[in-house]
């Protein structure tokens, strides 16, 4: 993780001493289905609850412990059972590590995952206002980065605030796929350890049991959670670079709020930089790079090997802390987003009138026109506006040929803006639901 783009929250979750405390959690837990199964004495899980629940775990000393014993969990037991004290020896009977090592993994997952639905919120609730502020505003749609047709910058918004409602949908369900608890045993049979007691574990942790374990929970389940903030990090990538399109400064039809005292080059005075939309594009980089290793991690050995733990033990709080803050980031950019709807007019009207020539094309062509022969009459006279600037209305008005079908008032009537907005109502009747 790395300081400057972690948020407290998300970087609690994976702090060792929370680790610690979720182990302890998981272990206490299972003693206390093993005591209510007459499988250790009901003492026993009562001081286990009683002196570990007050016990501030040392990191440092667990640690020590580990560079000699050379095995975390172990490690672990070891400093519990210092507070413990002799009734440590009914804790963690019949089970294996990874029946900790993942129950916790679980648990950390999924409350990233509910941080993560709530940035989500807030960026959803951004979108949402600022979209409607500019449900009517109208701009130039480009395909290629070329002129289009007439679109609205509110559309802009809302096709991203559907985008994120889908990502929001989609970690809901990664969410609930990888919240699962494994307390099976040594590859999974249950032999020493009741499955009565991995039920219990599991509701008291919030999870649900791992239908079938090999001696770890299946890793499919951890490759979707992280294609899952992968494909969340794409969305993001792709709302920057629509704002960053759109401050460059042969376009400046938004950009992202500048500071009063904020300074965006340390050699040109004058510059403004989408700095937070580029910072957004190489976290998304970042968050789409830790996807990869969680589906190589699908395939281990057998019932069990540790080559995906030391993956895990990056990509789970990399992956997470660093969508945390681009989503929290993006958030901010939207909120306080500068619009400038007078140089969406001016683009508009760069090239002439061009961007009605499809309204023209039907029109001929609902004339009687053949399609052929309209979109001849209508590109050789769009192609004079491209290389002479010209007015695209007026050169249509001169072509004979156009104006056997065409009157100027009806040539007229095409070039109306509105035509293009007749339908943002019902665009956002869906996207937002009846208002």
């Amino acid at each position: 993780m790395i300081p400057r783009y972690t948020r407290p929250e998300m970087a609690k979750i994976w702090a060792p001493e929370t680790r610690f405390r979720i182990w302890f959690e998981i272990e206490a837990h299972a003693a206390s289905a093993m005591a209510e199964l007459g499988i250790i004495p009901k003492e026993a899980a009562k001081t286990i609850w009683d002196k570990g629940s007050k016990a501030v775990f040392d990191v440092a000393r667990i640690d020590e412990i580990e560079r000699e014993v050379k095995h975390d969990v172990i490690a672990f037991l070891t400093h519990l059972a210092e507070h413990i004290g002799p009734e440590a020896r009914f804790v963690h009977a019949g089970l294996t590590s990874s029946d900790v090592l993942d129950t916790c993994l679980g648990v950390q997952l999924a409350r990233a995952a509910d941080l993560l639905l709530a940035d989500l919120d807030k960026l959803l609730a951004a979108l949402k206002v600022r979209a409607l502020e500019h449900k009517n505003t109208i701009t130039i749609g480009r395909s290629h980065g070329i002129h289009a047709e007439p679109t609205t910058f509110g559309l802009k918004l809302a096709y991203a605030y559907a985008e994120f409602a889908r990502a929001r949908e989609r970690l809901i369900g990664a969410r609930k796929e990888v919240a699962t608890c494994a307390i099976s045993g040594a590859v999974g049979t249950f032999a020493n350890v009741d499955p009565r007691i991995e039920a219990y574990v599991a509701k008291q942790m919030g999870l649900s049991p791992e239908p079938v374990s090999t001696q770890i929970i299946p890793r499919d389940r951890h490759a979707m959670y992280f294609a899952t903030l992968a494909v969340i990090a794409s969305s993001l990538e792709r709302l920057a670079i629509e704002i960053r399109h759109l401050q460059r400064t042969e376009v400046l039809e938004a950009e992202e709020f500048f500071s009063e005292g904020q300074k965006g080059s340390s050699a040109m005075p004058h510059k403004r930089n989408p700095v937070l939309t580029e910072n957004i594009t190489g976290l998304a980089r970042m968050v789409r790079s830790y996807c990869l290793p969680a589906m190589e991690n699908v395939a281990l050995w057998h019932e069990r090997d540790i080559s995906h733990s030391s993956v895990e033990r990056m990509i789970g709080p990399d992956a997470t802390v660093t969508l945390d803050f681009a989503l929290a980031r993006m958030a901010g950019v939207i909120e306080k987003l500068v619009v400038y709807p007078e140089h969406m007019k001016q683009n508009l009207d760069r090239l002439g009138g061009l961007v009605h020539s499809q309204r023209v094309l039907i029109a001929l062509t609902q004339k009687g026109v053949a399609r052929e022969d309209a979109y001849r009459l209508v590109q050789r006279n769009a192609m004079r506006v491209w290389k002479e600037r010209g007015d695209f209305l007026a050169l249509l008005k001169a072509d004979a040929d156009v104006a056997k079908a065409l009157a100027s008032s009806e040539l007229e009537a095409l070039f109306d803006l509105e035509y293009h907005t007749k339908h943002v109502d019902t665009i956002f009747a869906r996207v937002f639901g009846q208002a």
